[in-house]
């Protein structure tokens, strides 16, 4: 993987989550029971709400993973070093390789770009067209809409054995080293990607972790 909305209404359902952009960064911490339910179309409402993804920590009920503050504010960090953060707008999901954006998120777009490197990757979390199709198939995803990329992604973190390090610990040296296998902008132990790309360094993506988290949790709070 390369430099890879709603009448809100409060009930006591599982753990849903609001959140707020804290100096352009955002992020998350679990073990709120504070709740937020989203219509179905969630993009275009809380786009009309002033509202976006990445302000807003929610999931439905079926969804495989639970969207909690540590897992928003990994996401938010997988953007912010894909280069897909966008300020945190919406329109992150719509980013190809490149920088070009698409419209249509039934599908993944699967189009290649040719610029330093040659790739397809798309989304918020620049999936490749085989590694969508792969975790589509096993979680029964419908769409490419940002919903869907946000539970492919977390299901990713999953598989590289780094979900589990980041719900009980944070953004650890250990937990990004996991990622970096499959996000190149993830320093892996020595600081360097796994790739020979462009990379983040811990310290940058910790600070933006912590940041939004902190952020997170006065909003929970209030």
């Amino acid at each position: 993987m390369f430099q890879l909305f709603p009448t809100l209404e409060f009930r006591s359902i599982r753990t849903f989550v609001a959140s707020t952009i804290f100096g352009g960064f955002l992020l998350c911490a679990s073990g709120s029971s504070f709740s937020i339910q989203t219509a179905t179309k969630e993009t275009t409402n809380a786009s009309s709400h002033g509202l976006s993804r990445a302000s807003l920590i929610a999931n439905t009920e079926d969804a495989p993973y639970e969207l909690t503050p540590e897992r928003r504010a990994l996401l938010n960090t997988i953007r912010y070093a894909e280069g897909t953060w966008k300020d945190g707008q919406d329109k992150g999901y719509t980013v190809i390789y490149g920088g070009g954006m698409v419209s249509d998120l039934s599908r993944h777009p699967e189009r290649v770009v040719v610029k330093r490197y040659s790739s397809a990757a798309a989304g918020a979390y620049q999936f490749l067209p085989a590694t969508w199709k792969g975790v589509a198939r096993e979680l029964e995803l419908e769409s490419f809409e940002p919903q869907h990329q946000d539970q492919a992604a977390l299901h990713l973190a999953k598989r590289r054995g780094a979900l589990k390090e980041i719900d009980q610990r944070g953004l650890t040296k250990i937990a990004m080293a996991k990622l970096a296998p499959e996000w190149a902008s993830f320093p892996t132990s020595t600081g360097l990607s796994a790739y020979g790309q462009p990379v983040k360094s811990h310290q940058e993506l910790a600070s933006f972790y912590s940041k939004n988290l902190n952020s997170l949790k006065r909003q929970v709070n209030v």
